[in-house]
C-alpha cells in the first residue's frame, strides 16, 4: 500500500502529470509487488518561488523539470527491490513524459504495516 506524493513546478499539462502517475504505478507493480488498483497518489505543483532545489547536489545535474517523488510504503522490501524501483521509475519517466533521469528525485519512507488505516477508522494490517 504505497502512498505517493509528487512535487513539481507549475505549468505542466495534465497528460504530463498523468504519465508520471502511470509510470510510478507501473514501476511499483513491476518491482514492489504492488497489487492491481492499489493507487493512492497526489501531485502538487509549485511556482518558482516555492520550489527550491540544488542543481548539482551529489553530482547530479538538475533542471527546473525536477520531479520529487516521495513514496511511503511498508518496510518489507529488500535493498534489491528498492534499487530496482528507483531505476524503473527513472526509466519509465524518461520514456514518457520524457523526464531526464537527473530530474527524477525519489525518497522512500518506510513504515510498519500497522501504521495504515484504509478507511472506517480501522488498522486493517494490524
Amino acid at each position: 500500500m504505497p502512498l505517493i506524493q509528487i512535487s513539481l513546478r507549475r505549468g505542466k499539462p495534465e497528460a504530463y502529470r498523468q504519465a508520471i502517475f502511470d509510470g510510478v504505478y507501473r514501476a511499483m507493480r513491476e518491482t514492489f509487488n504492488v497489487p492491481e488498483n492499489d493507487q493512492f497518489m497526489t501531485a502538487t505543483e509549485y511556482d518558482a518561488a516555492n520550489f527550491h532545489y540544488n542543481a548539482s547536489y551529489m553530482n547530479v545535474s538538475r533542471s527546473d523539470d525536477l520531479v520529487i517523488i516521495q513514496i511511503t510504503a511498508n518496510d518489507t522490501r529488500t535493498l534489491e527491490q528498492k534499487k530496482a524501483l528507483f531505476q524503473r521509475i527513472a526509466g519509465l519517466l524518461g520514456d514518457n513524459p520524457g523526464i531526464r533521469p537527473d530530474d527524477v528525485f525519489i525518497n522512500l519512507v518506510e513504515v510498519r504495516k500497522e501504521n495504515w488505516s484504509f478507511g472506517h477508522g480501522l488498522a486493517q494490517y494490524a
